[in-house]
């Protein structure tokens, strides 16, 4: 278990409130915030989100910087790359919202219409990638195929359908 990995486990548990990694302390604002911060490639949520809501979070945690891979994540959610179906499917799995991997045309119609308080996914055919705590998880943006991992940068939604789970 590396040290960003412990420290969010700690955040989580509400241990902790700020942290220090090298010559930089995190603060973290948990009865205000409901945005996840960055940390290297991790999400760091405010703990006082849902539980599934985090459990998401580590999920996704899980896979960050995994490689694409076409198809990775649908024939089982364990794999050693992912697309972005598999890497949508492999979070909303961690978070407890869905049993078996999914397609991004599939993604389409789960859920409800909408888009949801603390996770939402956007699917068309042939993509899609989800907004969990504020931060986006894709596997890329203009074809850079990077493979699952967080981040603050915004992409056009357009054509997308943006979906939730009930309540979040």
């Amino acid at each position: 278990m590396n040290q960003a990995h412990r420290l969010f486990l700690l955040l989580l548990s509400g241990l902790l409130s700020s942290c220090s990694f090298g010559p930089t302390t995190w603060h973290y604002q948990y009865e205000r915030g409901k945005t996840a911060v960055l940390h290297g490639p991790y999400a760091v949520p405010p703990a006082n989100l849902p539980p599934r809501v985090l459990a998401a979070v580590h999920a996704g945690n899980q896979i960050a910087g995994r490689p694409y891979k076409y198809g990775g994540g649908h024939r089982s959610f364990m794999d050693n790359g992912y697309d972005c179906s598999g890497a949508v499917s492999y979070v909303l799995r961690g978070a407890g919202l869905l049993a078996r991997p999914s397609t991004s045309n599939a993604f389409r119609k789960w859920g409800s219409s909408g888009d949801g308080k603390h996770i939402t996914v956007y699917a068309r055919k042939g993509h899609t990638f989800m907004e969990v705590a504020g931060l986006r998880f894709d596997t890329g943006y203009n074809g850079d195929g990077t493979g699952p991992h967080w981040t603050t940068r915004s992409r056009p939604i357009k054509g997308f359908r943006a979906r939730h789970f009930p309540g979040l």
